[in-house]
C-alpha cells in the first residue's frame, strides 16, 4: 500500500452551496432536536454531491453528530444486497459500540443478515414477513442508537442499489419517527432514465412529507472562476474560465478537469467529447499505471490492494509505481479503510471501463474470480460470494458462473434479499441450457424452498433439475414483492410438469400460485388450492401433502367452515406429526382448534388454542405464537369473553413487537380495538384502532383498523368520518377475496351509516345481500350485530311511509335470520333477546316486558354502551305505559344511558336520551342520594370500570404516567379518564378526588396498598 501522494486537482477551496448547506445544517439541528430528518440529494453526475457531503459531515462532527457513511457498491451490474446499510451500521458500531450493542439486544441474529458480525443469522423457515421483520428490527436499532446521540446516516449513490437497499430505505423514511437521526440519500440524477428502477422510489419519496430533496444545480460562471482559482492557486484569466465554463457547462468535475488539462498545457487540440476529457489524463499516465487502472475500473467501485496484485500479476516495486502514479495523478484514491483503492470519481471509472474491448473485459474477469477462488481472503467474507459470481458470469464462463451464481442466491436468500435472490436465479436458469451435463448433475439442491418435495430422494447424492431453480425463484419472488415474475414462474414450471407428470411437485406449484393469486387480488385462491387437493389425494403422507391440507383447513375456517374444514385440519395434523414438520402441525393445530369453537367445542377448542400458544412459546416458532397470538383472543371474542381477551390481547402485541411479527401486532391491535369498544374504553379503542392501520405489512390488517375506526365514528355520529374509513376498510380487503369475517361487518357499518342518513332503501340492499350469502358456522360474531342493526333500522323507519313498500318481506327474512342463527354465548343470547324486540318495535308491539329481560341479560355483561342503549329502550316503553313508578324509573334508565353516552361521546344516543326525556318532561338530574340507594357508591357518581380504576391509583397519588404504564394505557388517555372523572365528581383537583373516594369509602386500604406496591 502507499503513504500520503501529493495531488493538486481538487479545488482546496468550497464554492458555493450555500442554500444546499444551510438546509442541511437545519436538518441537523432538527434533528438534534430529537425531530427525525431525511433529505435526497440530487445531482448530475460530477456537480460536487460528494463535495456537499464531505464539507457537510465535516461540519456535523464538528458539532459532535455520529456520522456513519455507506455507499451503494457496483460490481459489473450487480449492485450488493444492503451493501450501504451493511457498511453504514459497521461503521455505527464501531463509533458507539456500547450503544449498539444495547440497541441490538435480543435480535443479533436477526441483525446478523445485514451485519455478519454479530453472529450467525438464523436458519428457521422464511417467509413473507421476514423482509418486513428485518426492516422493522432495523428502523428500531437507528431509532435507539439515535436516542442519545445525534447520527447522520449517509447512503451513497443510490442510482446502484439494489432492489433490497431501495425496500429497506423506503421503510426506514416512511417508519422512522423517533431519535436524533438525519437520513442522507444521493444519487445521480441524469442516470434516472424513465426505467430506472430507482425511479419509482423517488416518486413514493416525494410524497411523503416528511422527506426533503434537494436538487444540486451546476456552477454559474463566478463560482466557476473561484473554482479555478482555487485549482490553479491563482487568478485565473477571464478568456480561460469563459472557455472552461463553456465547455464544462458548470459540471464542477469537468471544471476541475479542464483546469488541470490548461495548466498542464494539454487542453490543445483536445476533442469536445467528455469521455476524451476523462481519459486524457489517464492515457498520459506510464503504461503500467494505465494497466493497473483498467485493471480497477473492471473490479468494482472499491478493489482490495491484494486483489489488485493478484490479478496485475507485477512485481510489488511495480505495482507500487504503478498505483502511485495513478493516484498522483488524482485517477484513484486509497479506500478510508486503507486496504485497497477506487477512482477519485465514478465518471473516470465508468470512461476507463468503457473503452476495454469485450474480450479484454472477460478476460479480467475471469482472472478477478481466478484469483478470487485460489484465495478467499482476498476480499471481506461477507461480500465474497456474490463478487465471484459476478466475475465468473461477467467472464462468460458458464460451467464456472452457474455453481457460483447458485451459491449468491442461497447467500441472498440468508439475508432476506429476496429480489436479488430471484434475479441470480434468473441468471442461473439463464445459463442452464449453456453448462455441459456432467458439471449440472454435479450440483445438488439449494435449499428445498418452503417444503418443496425432495421425493424421498437423498439431497445429498439427487442432482439439481431445472425445476428446483423455479421452485426457489417462485418462493424468492413471492417473499420478495415481484409477485407477477413468481406467477410467471409457476406457469412455465406447471407447463414442464405436463410434461413430465409429477403430482407432488405441481401441488406444491398450485399452492404458490393460489398465495399469489391472493396477494395479487386476481381471486381467493381456492381453485388453486382444491387442484393441489386433487394432485395430492390418494399419496402418502409428505410436507406438502400435510401444508395443501392445512392451507385448504385455514382457508375454509375464513370462508366455509364446517366439517370439511375440520377433517381437513384433522388430516393435515396427522400427516404433518407423521412427516415431522412441527411448524406445519401447529398451524393445523390452531386451525383445528378454531374450527372446533366454531362449531360448539368450546371449552375443549380454547384449551387447545391455549396449548398450541404455550407449545410455539416454548419451543420459539414464533410466527405460529403470532398467529396463535391472535386467535386465540379473537375466539374469546366470538364467546364474548372480551374482558379475558383484552389482557391477552396486550400480551400478544409485546410478543409481536418483540419479534416484529408486523402482520400480527396489526391484527392484534384491532382485534383490541373491537375489545376495548365493547367495554366501553372508546379512546384506547380508537388509538389501537390507528396503530393497526399503521402497523400492518398487508392490507387486510389495516382494513381491520379502518373498519374499526368506521365503528367508533358511526357509534360517535361522525358520518363523514365513518364513511371515509369505511371506503378505505373495503380499498384494503378489496374484492378478490370475500370472507363473512369482512363482508359482515363491512355491511353492517355500509348498513348504520345508510340508516344514520335516512336511506332505508340501501339499508335492506345491505341486508338482502348479507342474508343471500348467508351465515357460516362460527360468523354469528358479525351477524348479530347486522341483524340487530337492521332491525333496529326498520324499527326507527317504521312511521315513515318510503319504508312500508317491502316492509313485510323483510321483516319476515329477519325473523328467519334470527331464528336460525347461532346463539351459544350469553352475550349472543342477548343480541337474540335485543334483535327480537327491535323486531316488535318495527311492527309496534314492544312492551316493558319485551325490554326489561335484555336489560336484565346486558347488566350481567360488561358492555356499557350495549347496556345503556338498552336502557334507553327500556325507559320508552316504560313512558308509554305511564305511571308514576313507571316514570321514576324511566328517569333513573335514561340519566344512567345519558351518562354513560356522555362519558363515550356517543352523540347519537346521547340526542335519543334527550329526545325523549324532552318529550316525556322529564328532567334528567341526579335523584336525591336516599332515593336510588345504589349499592355502589362509583355507579352513582356515573363512574365506568375504567373510570374507577384511574380513581384507584389517583387517591394511590399515582401520576398520570404511572397509571398508564399500570394500565397499559397512554398519558394521554389516562389524562382524559382524570378530567372525566373530575367532573363527574364536581371537583377541580386529583386532591378533591382523592378525598371523595376515601369519604365514600370507593376503595378499601388492602387496595390501595395492593395498587401501590412494587
Amino acid at each position: 500500500m502507499l503513504g500520503p501522494v501529493e495531488t493538486r486537482s481538487v479545488s482546496p477551496v468550497f464554492v458555493g452551496r450555500t442554500d444546499e448547506l444551510n438546509t442541511l445544517n437545519d436538518a441537523l439541528a432538527r434533528a438534534a432536536a430529537g425531530e427525525p430528518q431525511a433529505l435526497l440529494l440530487g445531482g448530475e453526475a460530477g456537480v460536487g454531491k460528494t463535495r456537499l457531503v464531505e464539507e457537510f459531515t465535516m461540519a456535523a462532527g464538528r458539532r459532535q453528530a455520529v456520522v456513519a457513511l455507506g455507499g451503494c457498491v457496483e460490481i459489473g451490474a450487480d449492485g450488493l444486497p444492503f451493501a450501504p446499510f451493511s457498511t453504514a451500521l459497521r461503521a455505527l458500531r464501531q463509533a458507539l459500540a456500547e450503544e449498539f450493542a444495547a440497541a441490538a439486544a435480543g435480535q443479533e441474529e436477526e441483525l446478523a443478515r445485514l451485519l455478519p458480525e454479530l453472529g450467525e443469522a438464523g436458519a428457521g423457515r422464511h417467509d413473507e414477513q421476514g423482509m418486513a421483520r428485518l426492516f422493522e428490527l432495523t428502523v428500531r436499532l437507528l431509532e435507539r442508537v439515535a436516542a442519545a446521540h445525534p447520527v447522520v446516516l449517509v447512503l451513497e449513490d443510490l442510482h446502484w442499489a439494489d432492489a433490497s437497499t431501495r425496500h429497506l430505505l423506503a421503510y426506514l423514511l416512511r417508519t422512522l419517527r423517533t431519535g436524533r437521526l438525519l437520513v442522507l440519500a444521493t444519487y445521480r440524477s441524469d442516470d434516472i432514465h424513465r426505467r430506472h428502477p430507482l425511479r419509482p422510489l423517488l416518486a413514493e419519496l416525494d410524497r411523503l412529507r416528511t422527506v426533503r430533496r434537494i436538487e444540486l444545480a451546476r456552477f454559474t460562471r463566478e463560482e466557476v472562476g473561484r473554482q479555478i482559482a482555487g485549482i490553479l492557486a491563482a487568478e485565473p484569466d477571464p478568456a480561460q474560465v469563459d472557455e472552461i465554463f463553456e465547455r464544462s457547462d458548470g459540471n464542477a468535475f469537468f471544471v476541475e478537469e479542464l483546469a488541470v488539462a490548461a495548466c498542464q498545457g494539454s487542453c490543445t487540440g483536445l476533442t469536445d467529447s467528455l469521455r476524451d476529457l476523462l481519459l486524457v489524463r489517464v492515457e498520459a499516465l506510464p503504461e503500467s499505471a494505465q494497466r493497473v487502472a483498467r485493471i480497477v475500473a473492471e473490479g468494482g467501485s472499491t478493489v482490495e490492494y491484494r486483489l489488485i496484485a493478484a490479478v496485475a500479476q507485477l512485481t510489488e516495486d511495480d505495482l507500487i509505481e504503478a498505483l502511485r502514479a495513478a493516484v498522483g495523478a488524482n485517477i484513484l484514491t486509497v479506500t478510508p479503510a486503507g486496504d485497497g483503492y477506487r477512482f477519485r470519481h465514478s465518471l473516470v471509472r465508468e470512461a476507463v471501463a468503457d473503452d476495454l474491448l469485450p474480450g479484454e473485459r472477460s478476460r479480467l474477469n475471469r482472472r478477478y474470480a481466478e484469483a478470487l477462488e485460489a484465495d478467499p481472503t482476498l476480499v471481506a467474507a461477507d461480500a465474497r460470494v456474490m463478487r465471484l459470481a459476478s466475475y465468473w458470469y461477467h467472464a462468460h464462463d458458464a460451467a464456472k458462473a452457474l455453481p457460483a451464481v447458485l451459491d449468491a442466491s442461497v447467500v441472498a436468500r440468508r439475508r432476506h434479499a429476496y429480489t436479488e435472490q430471484l434475479r441470480l436465479l434468473e441468471r442461473a436458469m439463464e445459463l442452464w441450457d449453456g453448462v455441459a451435463e456432467e458439471v449440472r448433475s454435479a450440483l445438488r439442491p439449494l435449499d428445498y424452498a418452503e417444503g418443496y418435495p425432495p421425493c424421498g430422494c437423498d439431497p445429498a447424492t439427487t442432482p439439481l433439475r431445472y425445476l428446483d431453480l423455479m421452485a426457489e425463484a417462485a418462493v424468492a419472488g413471492r417473499f420478495g414483492g415481484e409477485r407477477e415474475r413468481a406467477l410467471k414462474i409457476t406457469k412455465r414450471a406447471l407447463r414442464l410438469l405436463e410434461e413430465e407428470p409429477d403430482p407432488l411437485r405441481a401441488a406444491w406449484f398450485w399452492v404458490q400460485r393460489s398465495r399469489l393469486v391472493q396477494a395479487q387480488a386476481r381471486g381467493d385462491g381456492w381453485r388453486e388450492l382444491a387442484t393441489a387437493q386433487d394432485l395430492v389425494r390418494g399419496l402418502p403422507p409428505s410436507e406438502v401433502h400435510a401444508e395443501v391440507l392445512a392451507l385448504a383447513a385455514n382457508w375454509s375456517m375464513l370462508h366455509r367452515p364446517g366439517p370439511e374444514a375440520i377433517a381437513a385440519a384433522e388430516q393435515a395434523v396427522e400427516y404433518a406429526r407423521m412427516v415431522g414438520t412441527r411448524d406445519i402441525e401447529l398451524h393445523a393445530r390452531l386451525t383445528l382448534s378454531g374450527l372446533k369453537v366454531d362449531s360448539g367445542d368450546h371449552e375443549r377448542g380454547l384449551a387447545q388454542m391455549r396449548q398450541v400458544l404455550r407449545d410455539t412459546l416454548a419451543e420459539g416458532v414464533h410466527h405460529v405464537a403470532g398467529r396463535a397470538y391472535v386467535n386465540l383472543p379473537s375466539v374469546m371474542q366470538t364467546l364474548g369473553r372480551d374482558r379475558e381477551a383484552a389482557p391477552l390481547l396486550r400480551e400478544g402485541i409485546a410478543f409481536t413487537r418483540t419479534y416484529a411479527l408486523l402482520d400480527s401486532e396489526a391484527w392484534a391491535w384491532g382485534n383490541l380495538s373491537e375489545a376495548l369498544y365493547s367495554l366501553g374504553q372508546w379512546q384506547e379503542a380508537a388509538e389501537a384502532a390507528a396503530h393497526a392501520t399503521r402497523l400492518g405489512h398487508s392490507a387486510k390488517p389495516r382494513g381491520a383498523g379502518a373498519l374499526r375506526l368506521a365503528h367508533l365514528a358511526l357509534a360517535r355520529g361522525d358520518l363523514a368520518e365513518a364513511g371515509r374509513q369505511l371506503a378505505a376498510a373495503r380499498t384494503h380487503y378489496g374484492t378478490h377475496d370475500p370472507m363473512p369475517q369482512q363482508s359482515l361487518p363491512l355491511a353492517r357499518i355500509a348498513l348504520g351509516v345508510a340508516a344514520a342518513e335516512g336511506r332505508i332503501d340501501d339499508v335492506r340492499t345491505e341486508l338482502l345481500q348479507a342474508l343471500d350469502s348467508g351465515f357460516p358456522p362460527g360468523t354469528h360474531r358479525y351477524g348479530w350485530p347486522l341483524l340487530l342493526a337492521a332491525a333496529t333500522a326498520e324499527a326507527d323507519a317504521r312511521t315513515l311511509p318510503a319504508a312500508r313498500p317491502g316492509r313485510a318481506e323483510i321483516l319476515h327474512r329477519l325473523k328467519e335470520a334470527v331464528r336460525k342463527l347461532t346463539t351459544g354465548a350469553p352475550l349472543w343470547q342477548a343480541y337474540d333477546h335485543w334483535t327480537r324486540a327491535e323486531l316488535l318495535r318495527a311492527q309496534g308491539q314492544d312492551t316493558v316486558d319485551t325490554w326489561s329481560p335484555v336489560v336484565t341479560a346486558f347488566e350481567c355483561l360488561e358492555r356499557p354502551y350495549d347496556l345503556a342503549r338498552v336502557r334507553h329502550r327500556l325507559a320508552g316503553a316504560l313512558l308509554a305505559e305511564g305511571g308514576d313508578d313507571e316514570r321514576d324509573r324511566a328517569v333513573e334508565l335514561l340519566r344512567l344511558a345519558a351518562a354513560v353516552a356522555a362519558h363515550l361521546d356517543a352523540r347519537p344516543l346521547a340526542d335519543a336520551v334527550t329526545r325523549l326525556a324532552q318529550r316525556a318532561r322529564l328532567t334528567l338530574t341526579r335523584a336525591p342520594r336516599e332515593t336510588l340507594a345504589p349499592a355502589d357508591p362509583a355507579a352513582a357518581l356515573g363512574l365506568t370500570s375504567r373510570e374507577r380504576d384511574v380513581l384507584r391509583l389517583v387517591a394511590a397519588g399515582r401520576t398520570n404516567r404511572q397509571i398508564a404504564e399500570e394500565l397499559f394505557i397512554s398519558p394521554k388517555t389516562a389524562s382524559v379518564h382524570v378530567s372525566n372523572i373530575l367532573s363527574k365528581l364536581g371537583v377541580s383537583g386529583r386532591g378533591e378526588a382523592a378525598a371523595v373516594a376515601h369519604r365514600l369509602e370507593l376503595f378499601t386500604a388492602e387496595t390501595f396498598t395492593a395498587g401501590t406496591t412494587g
